[in-house]
């Protein structure tokens, strides 16, 4: 080897330890508030503000109030059932919509889909009052119905997917219509089977976001706390109390938690290829 080319593979050594440390660090202080909030939930109700970076003795007094305080089990039952609901029926539609825009040539396509991507730019106050009108002619205030219809469709969906059909090998698709298959058919059989990836990227993306979602169930569940986001504000300091409840509120925010760090774990194969597949387009 020579001189050169020893000088440069040790910069590129150099340059992959480093951005190797550094990537090491970011991920440090970006699990370390995760790691903080079990950690306090895991401590003795008396120790709940210790700034010891070990939560020694471990308790599980702090989830043992959390149950008496609200009824964990409804609030998670009722959060993951909107969130699956709305998740799953922004993915319908957003297949749908985008199967439509990459298969088939229409009049007014352009247009049609450049107001889908429009919808998506227009802020959440804009729509806000409009659905809360229509929500209470509807008689679906403080109900779970009143939280998922709006949200069933977004235009995120359609134009994730419509990038990853644009590039879906046409002949597929026409040899499919050859041998007599239905659109419909064609579809289920042979598009949604090749978008595994990209189907399961974007629904932990909408599971995460309907997860998330705090002020739109916050507006529509004016009477009750059905919701764990909701239910997380039964801790907080309010008139009559001593103080925010840390403890209960560190260990229903942990729980909160698990369900999508499983959702991730499960997809996390289909995740990475959908994010490889989109970085070799």
């Amino acid at each position: 080897m020579s001189t050169v080319d020893a000088v440069v593979a040790e910069r590129s050594r150099w340059r992959t330890v480093s951005g190797h440390a550094v990537l090491t660090v970011l991920g440090v202080l970006c699990l370390f508030p995760i790691y903080w909030l079990y950690a306090t939930s895991l401590r003795r109700p008396e120790d709940v503000l210790s700034l010891s970076p070990l939560p020694w003795p471990l308790s599980l007094g702090n989830y043992t109030e959390a149950a008496h305080l609200v009824d964990v089990g409804s609030l998670l039952f009722n959060t993951t059932l909107v969130s699956l609901l709305t998740a799953l029926g922004q993915l319908l539609t957003g297949l749908l919509a985008a199967y439509a825009f990459a298969a088939w040539r229409f009049r007014l396509q352009r247009l049609c889909y450049l107001l889908f991507v429009g919808t998506w730019l227009v802020p959440f106050q804009v729509t806000m009052l409009p659905n809360y009108v229509l929500l209470l002619q509807l008689g679906l205030l403080n109900t779970l119905a009143g939280v998922i219809v709006p949200n069933l469709c977004s235009a995120l969906g359609v134009i994730l997917l419509r990038q990853h059909l644009d590039s879906f090998p046409k002949e597929l698709i026409e040899a499919s219509t050859m041998d007599g298959r239905s659109s419909w058919a064609t579809l289920w059989t042979v598009v949604v089977p090749n978008l595994r990836a990209p189907l399961a990227a974007l629904t932990i993306l909408l599971l995460v976001t309907s997860w998330n979602e705090y002020f739109w169930p916050a507006l529509v569940l004016q009477r009750t706390n059905a919701m764990l986001q909701l239910g997380l504000r039964s801790f907080m300091i309010s008139e009559g109390t001593q103080g925010t409840y840390w403890g209960p509120l560190m260990a229903v925010a942990g729980l909160a938690c698990l369900p999508i760090f499983v959702l991730y774990l499960v997809l996390r194969r289909h995740i990475v290829s959908a994010f490889v597949r989109s970085g070799l387009k």
